[in-house]
C-alpha cells in the first residue's frame, strides 16, 4: 500500500529548499482582472532556478540521498524541465547525474541540461519506453531513479510553490495548475487543502492528452499514447500511482486547453506581462480565462519558461 505524502512533507520540503530555490514573484494584471471580473494571482515559476517549478521537487529529493546514493549518482527521464532540475540539483549537491531525454526535446532544454554537467542518454519518445530505460540504467549502474513526478519527495517539493502563493496572497477561491504527470498538481492540492480548505483545485491538461481527466472521472488510472501537443512538458501518457491517489482525493476537476489557446496565452504573457512562458506553463491560464471566475480570488501557477526561441518566435508570429 502506498504511503502518500502529506502537507507536513510539503512544509519540510520548504525548509530544505529555502536557501537554494528562488521565492518566485506573484504578479497581477489589471487587464486580466477586468476581463474576468476576478482577482487573479500569477505564481511565476518561470522565474525559478533553471526556469521552472521542477527545481523544487528535484532538490528536495536529491538532498535526502544518503552517502552511497550520492556517490553512485542519480538517473531520471524527462522531456526537459525535470532533466534540468535534476542536473542542476545534482551539480549543487555534488552528485553525478544521468538524464534520459527524447530525441525531439527542445534544443534549449537539452543544452541547459548538458551545461549543468549531466550525461544525456537519448531515446525515441514514440517508439521507446523512457521509464524502462531509466529502470535499466538504475539497475545496471547502481543509480537512484528519481522520476519526474511519481515520487513522494518530488510531490512534496512541488507543493511548495502553492504554499508560497497562498501564504503571500491569502486564501483563494480557486487554484489552476498545469497537469502532465501530476507532481505539481498533487503537491499543490496538498498545500491548498491545508492552507485554504475551501479552495477549488483544478488541473489543466492539453486537449490532445486528457488521460488525467479521464482517470479522474472514471476512477481508474488511464494510459494513452504520447499526445501530439506543443505542451511538451505535459506529453505524459499517464498519471503516477502516488499522484493519481492524491488527485482523485483532493482535486475538484481536470479540464483541458487547446494548442491554439496556449499560443494565445503565450502571446498575452509576452505582450502584456513581458514574460516568456513555455506552452505547458500556459495551461492553467488558458483554462482560467474562459472559466466563470467573476468575483473570485484565483491563483494560477505559471509552471515554467523554458522554450526553444526559434519555435517560440514562430508560434507568436503565427
Amino acid at each position: 500500500m502506498l504511503t502518500l505524502p502529506v502537507y507536513a512533507d510539503v512544509a519540510a520540503a520548504a525548509g530544505r529548499i529555502a536557501t537554494v530555490a528562488h521565492k518566485t514573484p506573484v504578479l497581477r494584471s489589471r487587464t486580466v482582472d477586468e476581463a474576468t471580473g476576478a482577482q487573479v494571482f500569477f505564481k511565476c515559476e518561470n522565474f525559478q532556478r533553471m526556469g521552472a517549478f521542477k527545481f523544487r521537487g528535484a532538490f528536495n529529493a536529491l538532498s535526502q540521498f544518503d552517502e552511497r546514493q550520492r556517490q553512485a549518482g542519480v538517473v531520471t527521464f524527462s522531456s526537459g524541465n525535470h532533466a534540468q532540475a535534476v542536473a542542476l540539483s545534482a551539480r549543487l549537491l555534488g552528485i553525478p547525474a544521468t538524464i534520459v531525454m527524447p530525441l525531439d526535446a527542445p534544443a534549449a532544454k537539452v543544452a541547459a541540461t548538458r551545461g549543468y554537467g549531466a550525461t544525456i542518454v537519448t531515446y525515441d519518445r514514440y517508439r521507446e519506453d523512457r521509464e524502462q530505460i531509466g529502470r535499466e540504467l538504475a539497475q545496471q549502474r547502481g543509480l537512484t531513479l528519481i522520476p519526474p513526478y511519481d515520487h513522494p519527495h518530488v510531490i512534496a517539493g512541488q507543493g511548495t510553490a502553492a504554499k508560497e502563493l497562498i501564504e503571500e496572497v491569502g486564501e483563494l477561491d480557486a487554484l489552476y495548475v498545469c497537469l502532465g504527470g501530476g507532481g505539481l498538481l498533487s503537491g499543490s492540492a496538498l498545500a491548498a487543502r491545508a492552507l485554504a480548505p475551501a479552495c477549488k483545485v483544478y488541473g489543466v491538461e492539453p486537449e490532445a492528452g486528457n488521460d488525467g481527466q479521464r482517470s479522474l472521472r472514471s476512477g481508474t488510472l488511464v494510459s494513452i499514447d504520447t499526445p501530439a501537443t506543443i505542451a511538451d512538458g505535459a506529453q505524459t501518457q499517464h498519471l503516477g500511482q502516488y499522484t493519481f491517489e492524491i488527485i482523485r482525493r483532493d482535486v475538484d476537476d481536470i479540464v483541458t486547453a487547446s494548442d491554439d489557446e496556449l499560443i494565445e496565452c503565450m502571446r498575452f504573457f509576452a505582450e502584456r506581462m513581458k514574460m516568456v512562458v513555455e506552452p505547458t506553463g500556459c495551461l492553467s491560464f488558458a483554462a482560467a480565462r474562459r472559466a466563470d471566475i467573476a468575483g473570485k480570488r484565483v491563483g494560477i501557477i505559471v509552471s515554467g519558461g523554458n522554450v526553444d526561441l526559434a519555435r517560440y518566435g514562430a508560434w507568436l508570429a503565427g
